[in-house]
């Protein structure tokens, strides 16, 4: 196998920038609770988005049981079944897809992975989580005011947003603005943290190009977000703006109930195109993170060298930069001007290339590999083969023949899904298996992980699929009810039915995974310095799980690249970042990796 890295191996330039005094808890709370470790840090965020989340999860099994079971439950009306859709669709897609990305896995995995102490702001980064746990309260608080939280669809669409008959259009819409742009505010600190750290806080020898793709993606998604983030933000003002102070940037002349409103002059669709400039962006903010830890969990697990880990990287910044020139695809039914559909249509062709790219490659890397089929590793392959075929279905929707008939169906629900729900937390599940040794010290049950893989992994497939044909179908999406809808036959209603029952199956099941959480941290099996035989500085550090400071008194210096795997010529099939050439050659060990797996 060939061991050609992507920078010189030995080559340790000199220290640019002196080392930044840690900040040292003086109490339980401020080691706990207000605490600037990013370690911890990453854990609230965790804990907060996943809490969040399992609000999202009940939620889609409420709509469930009523798109498969119609008026089988008294409390789910018209209103409220409006408002479970956009609250589940905001909460999955910001509160927690983006927070669990970027301030879990970015907050735990950044410093250590490129060998810093923490964060190069550990203040702001502890003030950034308590401004997202507020964002998070003011939402959950739209729950409780009268009229409830919005009903306009998670895309928060205006006119219908602000006009009476839409639920939630007093408090509810409101609580969500200030909601969203406290988020924003709060992700604005971290994210600066995230980028800074990467280009000032690296230890020596940890070039960019020797960086673990993990690091590059969460890197590149947090530049997306900064950049994007700021359509949404001002959207949100001006949308509060136009319900509290009755201002007009969105609303046009409209009547409702027989009254001329007071608004005049706005376009809607200027908030489209603001919403949507952040919301494409936003897909690739939460798929490059994955990009990057799938490309990491599959080097591991398959004992090889990425296969083009420049390609890897320049495709990475690549979908980033085309992420922002494809958002109307997501407009093609708001009646633009067709030259533009063409545009967007072929940008969406193009954006498909760099991802593709990454596809090969990865499956480049399997080929001939070791592959140890590790619960990473399986979550890892479903994701694959999950992102390829929502990236197919999505070729349906780039078109804009196809798009327009299939536009306002639930082929769009399966897509989006397939692409945003199923495949990103695939990859969620894989690095918590993978990284919850360096969390805990203590492995996750086997069993328990193989059961919670093949329920999730086949669920989802039970479930998306057939949405799939339905849409082809012409069953719309968003509709509280069907009825007797003469180009719907009968059996789109029993197909409901059993996907509502296969949601219900796979979503129970999620609760084996918080059991094995909770029960492995005690009576798991001790995983030792680095059980995986991993090569990246995370798991070399003198303790596990890290303690403050990561690495002890000194820094490590970074030789090679992050994927030295069965290098011939070596005593064991793996070469860690930091273990010296000379010691390599000679079969030695650094002090994190004995007891590796081999």
């Amino acid at each position: 196998m060939a061991n050609v890295t992507s920078a010189r191996v030995g080559y340790v330039p000199p220290a640019e920038v002196a080392e930044v005094d840690l900040y040292h808890p003086k109490s339980w709370v401020t080691k706990y609770v207000f605490c600037q470790d990013a370690k911890v840090i990453a854990i609230q965020y965790a804990f907060t988005a996943i809490a969040i989340g399992l609000v999202a999860l009940v939620l889609s099994w409420m709509m469930r049981l009523q798109l498969g079971f119609p008026d089988t439950i008294s409390f789910i009306e018209p209103g409220t079944y409006l408002q479970f859709i956009t609250m589940h669709g905001m909460i999955m897609v910001v509160y927690l897809l983006t927070a669990l990305f970027l301030g879990g896995f970015g907050n735990y995995l950044i410093p250590l992975m490129v060998g810093a102490r923490d964060m190069v702001f550990p203040y702001v980064n502890m003030v950034s989580y308590w401004v997202y746990l507020l964002a998070v309260l003011v939402l959950v608080a739209s729950f409780f005011v009268p009229g409830g939280p919005t009903g306009a669809g998670w895309t928060l669409y205006p006119p219908q947003a602000i006009l009476s008959g839409t639920p939630g259009a007093d408090g509810g819409i409101i609580l969500m603005a200030i909601s969203l742009i406290l988020f924003i505010a709060g992700f604005t600190m971290g994210g600066l943290n995230y980028v800074v750290t990467v280009l000032q806080g690296r230890t020596r020898g940890m070039t960019m190009m020797r960086m673990p793709l993990t690091v590059w993606g969460i890197f590149v998604a947090t530049i997306l977000a900064l950049l994007a983030f700021p359509a949404l933000f001002v959207g949100s003002v001006m949308l509060a703006l136009d319900r509290v102070l009755g201002t007009s940037f969105f609303m046009p002349i409209i009547v409702e109930m027989g009254q001329q409103l007071k608004y005049d002059g706005g376009s809607p669709i200027l908030f489209q195109h603001l919403f949507w400039f952040f919301g494409h962006p936003e897909v690739y903010i939460v798929a490059v993170p994955a990009f990057g830890i799938v490309s990491d969990l599959i080097a591991v697990h398959a004992r090889r060298n990425i296969f083009g880990y420049r390609m890897m990287v320049w495709a990475i910044v690549a979908i980033g930069g085309l992420s922002f020139v494809v958002w109307a695809h997501h407009m093609y039914v708001s009646g633009m001007n067709p030259w533009f559909g063409y545009f967007f249509a072929t940008t969406t062709l193009i954006i498909a290339v760099p991802t593709a790219l990454k596809v090969y490659n990865w499956t480049l890397t399997l080929w001939k590999g070791n592959i140890r089929l590790t619960l990473p590793m399986l979550f890892a392959i479903g994701f694959i083969v999950t992102f390829v075929n929502g990236g197919i279905t999505g070729l349906f929707l780039g078109n804009v023949v196809v798009d327009v008939p299939l536009s306002d169906t639930m082929f769009v629900v399966a897509h989006f899904h397939m692409v945003m729900g199923v495949a990103p937390i695939l990859v969620i599940f894989g690095a918590i298996y993978h990284w919850y040794p360096l969390m805990t010290g203590r492995m996750l049950n086997t069993a328990m992980g193989h059961f919670h893989f093949w329920v999730t992994f086949v669920g989802a497939y039970t479930i998306f699929l057939p949405i799939h044909y339905l849409g082809f179908l012409g069953v719309p999406r968003r509709y509280f009810a069907l009825g007797e809808t003469s180009f719907i036959p009968e059996s789109a209603h029993t197909l409901s039915a059993f996907i509502t029952v296969v949601v219900l199956i796979v979503g129970v099941a999620q609760l084996v995974f918080f059991f094995n959480l909770v029960w492995s941290a005690y009576k798991g099996k001790a995983a030792g310095r680095n059980p995986w035989g991993a090569t990246t500085l995370e798991w070399q550090t003198p303790e596990i799980p890290p303690g403050h400071g990561n690495f002890g008194p000194t820094l490590p210096l970074v030789y090679r690249w992050a994927y030295d795997y069965s290098v011939p010529g070596q005593a064991q099939d793996f070469v860690p970042q930091n273990q010296p050439p000379a010691t390599a050659a000679a079969g030695g060990e650094t002090p994190g990796t004995r007891g590796a797996a081999t």
